[in-house]
């Protein structure tokens, strides 16, 4: 790329970031401002900070590419993450966690389930666990920011990796999520744009939508070999059941980040951003066409990149990229689009960065800050000078960095699966119930989340092939990369750590809730007497 043209369009992008940030800044005047946007933010910017914060690079490049391998099956992903992402994480948990959330006074993830069920150790175990965690999900996407920069600028990978972790720092510290969800928008609107254009762009190159998906329905028969003995049946089919692709695509994949963004702490807490249950209505609207355009696009665009790079260099999309699936997306960019839309796109992938970034540390640093810190009588650092939250701030950013230079390579599909199925494992029985069931209790919610994410890290580190061989820990342990054979090197944890998890939830409540209830009515006539 011409950088004389790049440079200075990357220097507006920020120069406008950097306003919105500031403005954002000006309108943090209370705590309350600096964790949930005051309650009062503008379901449409809302709704696009969600959808900036839930799509980043690992979607459109990532999953992209894994799309041209797997298919036009990934589609039920995008699936779930409208239904379950957008409406029903709006429509009927958004609006419970908004109203509950206010009568609490809470104004973070682990402080509502903390304060719902009456617990300190639910607040700071939860904040533990996304302190912990989160940071490598966090390095991940930071890694693929990193990465893109140094190839689209000519830098280093250092040097850009520490200039997206200081521009991230600089507006999350000063203005909170109002300076986090005003950038996120706007990336938002760059990212739509992007990538609607991408998708009609690949289908007018493949013959159109009709034309498209003939052609990629012909290609069943030049299947590799690895895959057709893996369960592949071409790219307008679903793999054999049970076969390794079915489960890796199933339970991992769709499942996996499916079911997992209704438990993620970072897009929960968008709901107790807004005024009313009708903002949140108006923003299931603008969330659904954005995540079509995002992640739809880029599962539609994947599989039939087959088709293009077949038309124009006899090849497979996975054999054209030399075997990389990262590659996928980026190499029918360069071939296939004008030069302009490749600055366009330029500007999308750091957008993706900036805001999954941006929100994740917030997240980060109010859990290290208010649920943890906080909760155990930590008001102030360093006599009064900094605020737990901003300290937060600092050792997630700089936890993100370290972590993005000590993972290995290839961990980015890894890291993210695991992070969406530890939160669904150790969140989602606990939320539902809070939300929805008045005999959950105290101690059930308690060892749902201790065993949702006891179970869930195991099989992560123990059982699951992909991930347990890219972490080390039972190679080191044992002298072997997993514990069982197939099929468990291929289920992800979530398929056995959730249902367990939630038997733990729904039979420790049922044991415990009576005699809870009769603890707090005795509390509370002590407290009137």
């Amino acid at each position: 790329m011409n950088l004389a043209i790049l440079l200075p369009l990357v220097l507006v992008y920020i120069g406008i970031m950097s306003l919105l940030a500031y403005y954002g800044y000006k309108k943090t005047v209370t705590p309350e401002d600096y964790l949930v946007g005051g309650r009062n933010t503008n379901p449409i910017i809302m709704a696009l900070s969600y959808g900036a914060t839930f799509i980043s690079t690992l979607a459109m490049v990532g999953f992209g590419g894994v799309a041209s391998v797997y298919g036009m099956g990934l589609l039920w992903l995008a699936f779930l993450n409208i239904v379950l992402g957008i409406f029903v994480a709006f429509a009927v948990f958004g609006k419970r966690i908004r109203s509950m959330s206010s009568k609490l006074n809470a104004s973070t993830f682990p402080t509502f389930l903390g304060k719902h069920y009456d617990s300190k150790f639910i607040t700071v175990f939860a904040g533990v666990m996304i302190f912990i965690f989160m940071p490598a999900y966090t390095s991940i996407v930071l890694i693929g920011g990193g990465r893109f920069l140094q190839e689209s600028l000519s830098i280093n990978f250092n040097v850009a990796l520490l200039v997206l972790a200081f521009i991230v720092a600089v507006y999350v510290i000063t203005g909170g999520i109002k300076a986090v969800m005003y950038t996120d928008a706007f990336g938002a609107v760059i990212m739509l744009v992007g990538m609607a254009i991408f998708l009609f762009m690949t289908y007018q190159a493949v013959g159109g939508l009709f034309g498209g998906h003939r052609a990629l329905q012909s290609l069943s028969s030049m299947v590799p070999d690895n895959l057709k003995a893996d369960g592949h049946n071409g790219w307008m089919s679903m793999p054999d059941l049970g076969s390794p692709m079915w489960w890796t695509l199933v339970s991992t994949m769709i499942l996996g980040v499916g079911i997992g963004v209704l438990a993620q702490p970072q897009l929960a807490m968008r709901s107790m951003t807004v005024s009313s249950n009708k903002s949140l209505y108006r923003s299931v609207i603008v969330g659904g066409v954005f995540i079509f355009f995002m992640a739809g696009a880029a599962y539609m665009i994947g599989p039939l990149s087959n088709v293009y790079f077949m038309e124009t260099s006899g090849q497979l999309a996975i054999q054209a990229a030399g075997g990389n699936t990262d590659l996928v997306i980026p190499k029918m960019i360069s071939t296939l689009m004008p030069d302009w839309f490749v600055y366009l796109f330029t500007l999308t992938l750091i957008s993706a960065t900036l805001s999954t970034v941006s929100s994740l540390i917030h997240v980060q640093s109010s859990a290290f800050g208010e649920d943890i810190l906080r909760t155990i009588g930590v008001k102030k650092i360093f006599a009064g000078k900094i605020s737990p939250n901003r300290l937060g701030v600092i050792v997630g950013v700089v936890l993100a960095v370290i972590l993005a230079y000590a993972l290995p390579g290839g961990i980015i599909a890894q890291a993210t699966a695991f992070w969406f199925g530890i939160c669904a494992a150790g969140f989602l029985p606990a939320l539902t119930g809070a939300l929805f069931w008045k005999r959950a209790s105290r101690q059930g919610a308690a060892a749902s989340m201790v065993v949702g994410f006891s179970m869930s890290v195991f099989g992560f580190l123990f059982l699951k092939s992909s991930q347990s061989s890219a972490f080390g820990v039972s190679q080191a342990l044992f002298g072997r990369d997993f514990l069982l054979p197939f099929p468990w090197t291929n289920i992800d944890p979530l398929l056995y750590s959730l249902p367990l998890s939630t038997i733990v939830f729904i039979s420790v409540s049922l044991m415990t809730n009576k005699k809870e209830k009769q603890e707090w009515n005795k509390e509370k006539i002590d407290a009137v007497q």
